[in-house]
């Protein structure tokens, strides 16, 4: 029995030993490899807007009343010139009545005073005759001649005043004009602001009662790109864009303007980039939210490298207080689109890793251009490290800044 029991001890020591170096016994180092294949690729910069109407009318009111009726809904089509709504115009016709009276008693004084001229002036003549002849004295003369400058003087006065009563005459009439509410452009009508029986007020702020786009198969998005992007940006570059109502089809447009005043939004700036879009089919509807690509560069029958291959750095042991020394490769890889002679890629050579320098050009998120290097259409590049410390797998394998430019 003690034979037994001091077997069964020496046999779980040689399994724990067994168990504890094949624990601790490090894998097999591997590496996952990508191909370098030839095609096309394109960089984009990343902006998100909002779509509206090219041309869009805020139709308000130049008078004040209450809405009497209404002749244009949402979404009506409107031609410039057609009446869209009408504010009842009682008042401005009482107005314009009065003004005509106005009028008609000013042009009617002017008559008067025009007799009063005229019988001044015969009198003033005939005095001007009896003094050369003696018979009244200059005294009566000067009455006769005050007279008839003062009928003259008379006549610009009640001339001024049939101007000013014509004057009014037309603003009543205007204003009466003004309560019949016209469309100014053609389009669609997309907001209405005002219901029948309501009252509006025109004071300095002219009130808004209709929103009209003048043409909805030409919309346009103002997006806001980052600082770090714009310098990229210009006109006449294309663009893609998605909207929410229509997840899986893709829009395109073409940027027209780049704005050069800045938005600052918590001390994070932008700009507006405004871009065309043809909306024919009328599936575009202005406020969606617009989720915006525009292309900066594109190179066609390139070679493009993986965003992996840049990214990785091997890991062997006793290399990670070497790779953690100032000055090291790791820590001056930098942000992407550098274009220094740090930038390399590994292959594999006798099954271990070697290093290339190359240098990138232009790329996205799953490729970049490779310009230059003693790579070609076929070569296999490292692009993660399998196995080997378990400190230092995948994780640590995929660590370090890419050196490539700067996806989009």
């Amino acid at each position: 029995m003690k034979k037994i029991a001091v077997t069964a001890v020496v046999l779980a020591l040689i399994a724990g030993t067994g168990f504890y170096f094949v624990k601790n016994r490090n894998p097999e180092i591997s590496y996952r490899t990508a191909k370098l294949e030839r095609g096309t690729i394109v960089a984009t910069v990343a902006a998100t807007g909002n779509l509206s109407a090219v041309t869009t009318v805020q139709v308000g009111t130049q008078v004040s009343g209450t809405i009497q009726k209404l002749y244009a809904d949402y979404n009506s089509r409107v031609r410039k010139g057609q009446a869209i709504a009408e504010i009842d115009p009682s008042l401005f016709n009482a107005a314009v009545e009065q003004a005509r009276g106005n009028a008609l008693n000013a042009e009617a004084n002017l008559l008067k005073a025009k007799v009063t001229l005229a019988d001044a002036e015969r009198t003033m003549t005939r005095n001007k005759k009896l003094l050369a002849d003696g018979i009244i004295s200059q005294g009566d003369y000067d009455v006769a001649e005050t007279a008839y400058l003062s009928a003259k003087a008379s006549i610009k006065a009640t001339e001024g005043s049939v101007a000013q009563t014509k004057g009014a005459l037309l603003q009543a009439r205007t204003n009466l004009r003004y309560s019949v509410i016209r469309s100014p452009v053609d389009g669609i009508v997309i907001s209405r602001a005002v219901d029948v029986g309501q009252t509006v007020a025109a004071s300095f702020q002219t009130p808004t009662l209709f929103t009209i786009a003048q043409d909805l198969t030409k919309m346009q998005i103002e997006t806001s790109v980052d600082e770090a992007d714009i310098s990229r940006v210009r006109v006449g570059q294309d663009t893609t864009f998605t909207v929410d109502a229509y997840p899986e089809q893709s829009f395109v447009g073409k940027v027209v303007q780049v704005r050069s005043a800045p938005v600052v939004t918590q001390n994070v700036v932008t700009y507006v980039v405004v871009i065309n879009v043809d909306n024919k089919e009328m599936k575009l509807k202005p406020g969606m939210t617009a989720n915006v690509s525009i292309e900066v560069g594109k190179k066609v029958d390139v070679l493009k490298l993986p965003p992996a291959a840049l990214r990785f750095k091997p890991k062997i042991k006793g290399e990670e207080q070497k790779e953690k020394k100032p000055g090291s490769s790791q820590q001056q890889g930098g942000k992407q689109g550098r274009k220094d002679k740090g930038q390399q890629v590994y292959v594999l050579k006798e099954n271990k890793p070697a290093a290339i320098s190359i240098k990138t050009g232009i790329g996205n998120n799953s490729s970049i251009e490779l310009v230059e290097g003693a790579l070609k259409e076929g070569d296999e590049v490292i692009i993660e490290q399998l196995g080997g410390d378990t400190k230092k797998k995948s994780g640590a394998a995929m660590g370090g800044s890419p050196m490539g430019p700067r996806p989009h």
